[in-house]
């Protein structure tokens, strides 16, 4: 069965800042044994004097074997440039895009900002839709905060109301640092979570909580994995925000870990 894990190059956005960085990050990337990735960060595409345009940055991919499965891409971008957005995703054959989380001023304005976003973002998410793109939402912590006065949070707002065309680009460690249950969080929105970032969370005696790995911390990944099962979950996106080592090191430990698990 063909491996559901991709590489979030955002973990190693300090090695893609150049074309050389770039070409070379995705070199090893495919020689850890990755076979897609999600790119988010890309310098030496993203940048304001880009290096390099997007054919060639689909050509080094498929110099290295490797399918663009996701992007991580500006909500002023796809709301304002929604037709040269769809032109970008089709030369990656990329269907999935997804923004890193709430525009600052929807998220000022609490519950009510988070209701005018959902309004706002329905005209450009089907005009990406009917370019055969599905969009998506990245969430962080705060995101958990709750809706006075019940145990409800903001991210129900997402859930309940966004309709099946928001989708939920779920960070698992994330929604643990809130202290919410990622395997609760999966099923309550069952089939509209096609990728997840996938992130450990362990303790150390120095620093305490820091992210690692997949499988060096304490999430429940044997709970994660079955509910992402369940429900839907096409790709487990590895994504270290921060290392406390070589990140390719940890793109491939983290691999190792949910290839082993049958992921």
């Amino acid at each position: 069965m063909p491996s559901k894990v991709a590489a979030q190059m955002y973990t190693v956005r300090d090695h893609t800042k150049t074309r050389q960085d770039l070409a070379e990050s995705l070199r090893k990337v495919s020689s850890i044994g990755y076979e897609a990735a999600q790119f988010s960060a890309i310098g030496a595409l993203e940048s304001a004097d880009p290096e390099i345009t997007v054919h060639e940055a689909k050509q080094m991919l498929d110099d290295n074997g490797i399918r663009c499965i996701a992007t991580h891409r500006s909500w002023d971008d796809l709301a304002n440039n929604t037709q040269a957005e769809i032109d970008y995703h089709g030369v990656l054959a990329c269907d999935y895009v997804a923004i890193g989380g709430i525009p600052q001023p929807y998220r000022s304005q609490g519950e009510a900002g988070y209701r005018a976003f959902l309004a706002a973002a329905q005209p450009v998410i089907q005009k990406l839709k009917a370019a055969g793109l599905t969009f998506g939402y990245h969430n962080h912590s705060h995101e958990f905060e709750r809706i006075a006065p019940g145990p409800k949070t903001l991210i129900d707002i997402f859930i309940e109301e966004g309709g099946p065309d928001f989708t939920l680009e779920f960070d698992v460690y994330w929604v643990a640092h809130a202290g919410a249950n990622p395997e609760r969080l999966l099923r309550q929105a069952s089939g509209r979570v096609p990728v997840i970032h996938a992130k450990d969370k362990e303790v150390t005696a120095e620093d305490g909580p820091v992210m690692c790995p997949v499988g060096e911390g304490n999430l429940d990944w044997d709970g994660i994995i079955a509910a992402g099962n369940e429900t839907g979950v096409q790709w487990y996106a590895v994504e270290q925000d921060t290392c406390r080592r070589d990140p390719f090191d940890c793109l491939r430990s983290s691999l190792e870990f949910l290839t082993s698990k049958g992921v």
